[in-house]
């Protein structure tokens, strides 16, 4: 071929991928714009998790991943308060985000390769390093999960808490008997009513259900923690600008401990701070708020109305009794750390 029919080629070439970036942008769902139409975000949660999501005795729903959902809506709606809370099962989540029923999907879901390759789903962040563990009854004398050899195991199905399970056991060399039951309220009262010998599944999941009994001193978390479970929000993919403010609306809330920018003082950090990185995060300078398609007043709104991280931390998962450990700040022992926000 000649140089010019070369570069004709090339041009042509260009050219319908040019066409075809302009049909994939056009094609893509803009879920921001949806949000705002309907007015409210619609978030996936999980079923009476204390501390993470379980309504109050006025319905309202509290905990770390509703908090979470909050932020969003603070971030795209100017309101906190207008979300959607849609309980649902381990089962039921994905096809539930993947049909358009949710905008985000916040509800003790483990980041993996799997899912997020082949799922068409994206994890946006984590707002919780998790594990998985055991627990059981007091009065079984069991103080460590080597233990349960040949024992029965309530499990929800559908789960990494499942595939973790049957490979713990294979690697030790030990036999298990699943019992495996979706609903969460079903899968505890087995377990209480002794159906199971042990009860499997993330540990924090564990504790919230023990701080909800009336004698939580008669069950036990055992020492052992068999995998990682990073936690966190996740999203469709294809909408790149919303995923961009899901994920960088948890970062706000994990820059501002970091930065000591609280819900108390944040309106008066906006005005007086002299710090370069204060002033970008609540919008004194630069326009990154404008960048995803919010005003540069959008982490204001999120820590004046949620909080920052730690505040989330301290109000929802501190007094179901699980210390800040792993989901410190990075400086301060933990893994929460957030990119910089230039």
């Amino acid at each position: 071929m000649s140089n010019l029919g070369t570069r004709i080629a090339g041009v042509a070439a260009a050219a319908v991928m040019a066409f075809a970036g302009q049909a994939v942008a056009q094609s893509a769902p803009d879920t921001v714009a949806a949000i705002r139409a309907r007015g409210t975000l619609v978030c996936g949660v999980a079923i009476n998790s204390a501390g993470f999501a379980l309504p109050d005795s006025r319905g309202e729903f509290r905990g770390l991943d509703v908090d979470t959902c909050r932020a969003v809506a603070a971030a795209i709606l100017g309101d906190a308060t207008k979300v959607r809370f849609v309980p649902n099962t381990s089962v039921q989540r994905f096809p539930m985000l993947q049909s358009g029923e949710l905008d985000i999907l916040v509800r003790n879901t483990t980041w993996t390769l799997g899912r997020e390759s082949s799922l068409g789903l994206a994890f946006a962040g984590i707002n919780f390093y998790d594990g998985q563990g055991f627990m059981v009854r007091r009065n079984a004398n069991v103080t460590s999960a080597r233990q349960l050899d040949g024992a029965t195991v309530c499990v929800q199905p559908g789960t990494t808490t499942e595939l973790n399970l049957a490979d713990y056991f294979r690697t030790n060399r030990m036999r298990f008997t699943p019992v495996v039951i979706e609903s969460v309220e079903e899968i505890r009262t087995a377990f209480v009513s002794g159906r199971c010998d042990a009860y499997t599944n993330d540990a924090s999941s564990l504790a919230s259900f023990r701080a909800t009994q009336q004698d939580p001193n008669s069950f036990v978390l055992l020492p052992e923690i068999i995998s990682k479970e990073p936690l966190g929000p996740v999203v469709r993919k294809g909408d790149w600008r919303y995923f961009d403010i899901v994920r960088w609306s948890l970062y706000a809330q994990i820059a501002a401990e970091e930065l000591g920018v609280t819900s108390a003082n944040v309106e008066e950090m906006q005005r007086t701070s002299t710090n370069p990185d204060i002033q970008r995060l609540l919008g004194r300078t630069g326009d990154l708020g404008r960048s995803m398609g919010l005003d540069n007043d959008w982490a204001v709104r999120i820590i004046r109305q949620v909080g920052n991280y730690g505040e989330m931390y301290e109000r929802n998962i501190t007094p179901i009794g699980i210390p800040r450990g792993v989901n410190n700040l990075w400086n301060n022992g933990g893994l929460h750390y957030a990119p910089p926000i230039r």
